[in-house]
């Protein structure tokens, strides 16, 4: 559904932690009654459905300015009404405001965000992110495929660690906020030299 002046309307899931990035995939249960309604919707119109973090606990949060748009891939409709769906991240998108709607669900008016498929690291980026990769996984004693990781396009390998790295809700929003390909990488980089490296070990990195 459209918005103004090249907006779209997007159903938002509101949901702190889980982050969706372009190009990659969030397997998600969906069991209350609303996202159903919205899975539903969605499922009826345009298989869309747009990821975006809550600032804060409760219902009517504020949300963070930029999310991702997912596109439902698989999906497992249960006897009960639940959901099992697959999301295909298409799009980082941007708010413009909230609309004022009857559905369960929150929507928005939003501006898609351009994202260059083609972009690539440079030779030195690409070699320093993998040695600090190997670095962190060591660190924290993941096995890690390093002759898989070495096939993965550049766009892939930012993306797909950013996802899957063990950071904090705000730590990875902020990754997802990063314009761009390279300043994505560099604060990687940063992120994971600093979980690596800091001396009070709780597990999990932060921005708060």
């Amino acid at each position: 559904m459209g918005g103004t002046d090249g907006t779209v309307r997007l159903s938002i899931f509101p949901l702190a932690g889980a982050l969706l990035f372009p190009g990659l995939q969030l397997p998600l249960r969906i069991f209350e009654p609303r996202y159903r309604a919205m899975v539903s919707d969605s499922l009826a119109r345009d298989r869309r459905i747009a990821m975006i973090q809550p600032q804060a606990p409760g219902e009517g949060a504020p949300l963070f300015r930029i999310g991702c748009v997912g596109k439902i891939g698989d999906v497992e409709a249960l006897e009960d009404g639940r959901y099992n769906v697959i999301l295909q991240g298409v799009s980082r998108f941007r708010i413009v405001r909230e609309l004022d709607v009857t559905t369960p669900f929150r929507q928005v008016e939003a501006e898609l965000l351009a994202e260059d498929a083609d972009a690539s690291l440079s030779a030195i980026e690409r070699a320093s992110f993998e040695r600090e990769a190997r670095a962190f996984a060591t660190a924290q004693g993941y096995a890690v495929d390093w002759e898989s990781v070495t096939r993965l396009d550049d766009v892939a390998l930012i993306n797909g660690v950013s996802q899957i790295a063990p950071f904090d809700a705000a730590a990875k929003q902020a990754l997802l906020e990063a314009d761009g390909l390279h300043a994505r990488c560099e604060l990687l980089v940063q992120l994971m030299q600093f979980f690596r490296r800091r001396d009070n070990d709780d597990g999990r990195v932060t921005l708060q």
